[in-house]
């Protein structure tokens, strides 16, 4: 699971996404920023959403309101994510259980970061 669509990731340093995402590319992942503005972040070329995305994506990590996060969701099964990571906090029970249907793996209210760190 190498290239990972950051869904919510801007240029600004305060945000969690903008951590969360340094962090992945540090290990190693290709990270493909997905936010209104389309910014370049971390060297990486932005979209405005999931399905401009020229090239396959592996994971979509969704730094987005609960309440917007099942249209993120759809749009991950549509381009045929392998993966839906919901950050912290950011819960969809129902949209989790799309996800599942359409056979990609699931993790909700939990952070990439975090993982990593425990495993060192």
């Amino acid at each position: 699971m190498k290239t990972w669509a950051v869904v919510g990731l801007g240029n600004n340093p305060e945000r969690a996404a903008f951590g969360v995402a340094k962090l992945l590319q540090d290990k190693g992942h290709r990270i493909i920023p997905v936010y209104p503005r389309a910014e370049t972040v971390h060297g990486e070329a932005g979209y405005k959403t999931l399905s401009e995305i020229p090239n396959p994506v592996d994971v979509v990590d969704c730094f987005v309101n609960s309440s917007l996060v099942g249209k993120v969701v759809d749009e991950a099964i549509s381009i045929g994510a392998k993966a839906v990571w919901l950050q912290l906090d950011v819960i969809d029970q129902e949209a989790i259980a799309r996800a599942q249907t359409a056979g990609l793996i699931t993790v909700m209210n939990r952070c990439p970061a975090i993982e990593y760190r425990k495993k060192n």
